[in-house]
């Protein structure tokens, strides 16, 4: 049976991993991120995890050990953030070329510089193209849970990609919440076990993993990882229906929150979903049309999904948690944007970059998003592009 428990985003994902209680796990403590790898430290020498725990050097190690274990055939998770995952960048594109499914708890974090610890999407976002599965959570129930369908999603056969499962780091890692812990015989259940087909140390094959791939065989390789990345929809789908005939909880790529008859709208991820929720409820009750839609799979890229979500909006705030530093506004927006084209073009768009740094968002901050959205629906014109929250 589950149980209620009051458990911060960090302590929850690493109560996932303790029911998952994988082959190998290598980290390098992190701020927000070092409670994690701490959790499982403590597991560890409880004797409650039978997982070979590798204490690295550096992030670059740490996901350099994860490789290793996948490629041998087991399965292997980490947590990191910021420039923790920064210093991983080169092995991040080698783990996905390499189709290990490596788990990754990544607690959002801005990068340096200046130097800053609380939270922003900037660590993530800058990798966002290097093949990776990217799945954000709002709250720690979600992290939680998003944990627990991650090793299902990437070891699939049709995909066999590495994931990284977000949360903002201590707006969510470090706040204790009221969540639902499954038991652990349920986790070792869904999760089940991994078999990989190919692995370094199967006797009977052999094998190598990351050659040097010269002209005529580098696109097919990149070929396959797109084709691979299509595959994770219906994976994604299958795999959280089956989360929610057991469990209840539903998740999807995207989450849709009062958009029936919605004009105005904002499109986000993360913990500010649940500060937008509150601001959108407050509308609702002074006659305002507002609506929120929420991303939870930024890769594989919800574009269809988005299209739909967003069909009869008249106007639509992208709010980034980090700079593209294109002068046209973030990677969200911009994704958005080409989403929409030759679908919803007569949706008028703004692109809000907010929250750098860690810098608050209030209930208040997004009623003055919606009154600039009303004023755009009604005519007003404003900029593509904007900082909000600033003191400029």
């Amino acid at each position: 049976m589950s149980r209620r428990d009051r458990l911060s985003g960090n302590e929850a994902a690493a109560t996932a991993i303790r029911q998952i209680d994988p082959d190998v796990i290598a980290a390098f403590p992190i701020t927000p991120s070092t409670e994690i790898p701490q959790y499982i430290s403590s597991f560890k020498a409880e004797g409650l995890i039978g997982t070979e725990f590798v204490t690295v050097e550096s992030e670059h190690s740490a996901m350099s050990a994860c490789i290793g274990a996948s490629a041998a055939g087991a399965r292997a998770m980490t947590a990191t953030s910021s420039a923790g995952m920064a210093l991983m960048y080169e092995l991040l594109y080698v783990a996905a070329s390499d189709r290990l499914p490596i788990v990754m708890a990544a607690v959002n974090r801005a990068l340096s510089g200046p130097i800053n610890i609380n939270a922003d999407h900037s660590d993530s976002m800058g990798a966002r193209d290097s093949g990776w599965i990217q799945i954000y959570s709002e709250n720690a129930q979600e992290a939680y849970d998003n944990m627990l369908m991650a090793n299902r999603i990437a070891e699939h056969p049709d995909v066999m990609l590495p994931i990284m499962i977000c949360q903002d780091g201590f707006i969510t890692s470090h706040a204790v919440e009221n969540i639902t812990i499954e038991d652990d015989s349920f986790v070792k259940d869904f999760v089940g076990e991994y078999n990989p087909e190919k692995y370094l140390l199967n006797p009977d094959e052999s094998l190598g993993v990351g050659p040097y791939s010269i002209s005529i065989f580098y696109m097919e390789i990149k070929r396959q990882q797109f084709e691979a990345m299509n595959n994770a929809r219906a994976v994604i789908a299958k795999v959280s229906a089956d989360f929610t005939a057991r469990t209840g909880r539903e998740y999807g790529m995207l989450e849709q929150y009062r958009m029936d008859g919605a004009e105005l709208g904002v499109l986000l991820m993360s913990s500010s979903a649940g500060t937008g929720k509150e601001a959108v409820d407050m509308l609702r009750e002074k006659g305002v049309k507002a609506g929120l839609v929420k991303i939870r799979v930024f890769r594989p890229f919800p574009a269809g999904e988005i299209a739909e979500a967003l069909r009869g909006l008249k106007a639509l705030g992208i709010m980034d948690k980090s700079d593209g530093f294109s002068g046209c506004g973030g990677p969200l927006g911009a994704e958005v944007r080409a989403a929409l084209y030759g679908k919803s073009d007569n949706i008028k768009t703004i692109n809000y970059v907010y929250g750098l740094g860690g810098r608050d968002v209030k209930v208040a901050d997004f009623e003055e998003i919606f009154a600039e959205l009303a004023a755009m629906r009604d005519g007003a014109e404003l900029p593509d592009c904007r900082y909000h929250g600033v003191r400029e």
